[in-house]
């Protein structure tokens, strides 16, 4: 996912020195932590849109523990949010009296987009929740319409519900903000696909690789594809890199079976 970029050593090999084991060690803390993937992807590219200098931007990115958990990035002796916002650090001493209450929000409820792009991650997981997981990627969209990942997660939220049109309308949304989003290009060629458009199938997951050549299932699925179209020679050369990048498993046995005699000559 390109969140520590190794050197390349002899044979074109990745070569990891101390600062990339740390930052791999800094991303295992936060996984453990329970901080998503996608979360840590999201803050780690706005990080290096903020500060294309920083060094070591894995490590500098910390969870901070308190009534709600957050990302933020320690340099230079400051706090920040992974935007560039500064956030101040107020002591014991200079918090206010007891008498000066908060004005209160609704208790447990988000604020920012992202803020509500993460609570419908917690709750699509879990199809009895999927409309409140709706709902938040509506919220977050609206405060927000440049989110992609809130467009194509509703995409999928939708797409577990059965609501095809709707799911598709949204994963085209997130592509109008990022042309490369791998997950949208890959979810809306599926979508595609089932409803026979094989072509325009082809064509967004060719975006995806082009987004992540390293996507074994989009490699499989063009593989399978380039087959009911008998495009032999096109489905061999996905095969051969699905085994590559899968070599355990069903499909990579499927694969092997398929590579096993020349590819028949191409239509």
């Amino acid at each position: 996912m390109d969140l520590v970029r190794p050197a390349r050593g002899a044979g074109a090999e990745a070569a990891f020195d101390f600062r990339d084991l740390a930052s791999l060690r800094a991303l295992v803390d936060l996984l453990r932590r329970g901080v998503s993937m996608r979360r840590i992807r999201r803050s780690i590219e706005r990080v290096r849109a903020h500060w294309p200098d920083l060094e070591w931007p894995v490590v500098a990115l910390q969870l901070e523990e308190g009534a709600k958990q957050r990302l933020i990035v320690r340099h230079a002796g400051a706090r920040l949010d992974p935007d560039g916002q500064l956030l101040f650090d107020f002591s014991t001493a200079s918090r206010p009296p007891p008498a000066v209450a908060e004005l209160p929000r609704g208790e447990g409820e988000p604020g920012s987009a992202m803020d509500w792009f993460e609570r419908g991650c917690e709750l699509d997981a879990e199809p009895p929740r999927l409309a409140e997981a709706i709902e938040a990627y509506q919220r977050a969209i609206a405060l927000d319409p440049s989110l992609a990942d809130a467009h194509c997660n509703l995409g999928t939220a939708y797409y577990n519900r059965g609501e095809r049109e709707l799911a598709s309308a949204a994963y085209q949304a997130a592509l109008r903000r990022e042309p490369a989003h791998r997950e949208a290009n890959f979810n809306l060629a599926n979508l595609l696909e089932e409803a026979g458009r094989r072509e325009a199938a082809i064509h967004h997951y060719k975006r995806t690789l082009g987004a992540d050549p390293c996507f074994a299932d989009a490699h499989l699925n063009l593989a399978l594809l380039y087959e009911k179209l008998r495009v032999r020679r096109r489905a061999h050369e996905h095969w051969r890199r699905y085994l590559q990048l899968a070599p355990e498993g069903g499909w990579a046995e499927v694969a092997r079976r398929r590579l096993e005699g020349d590819p028949a000559p191409e239509r």
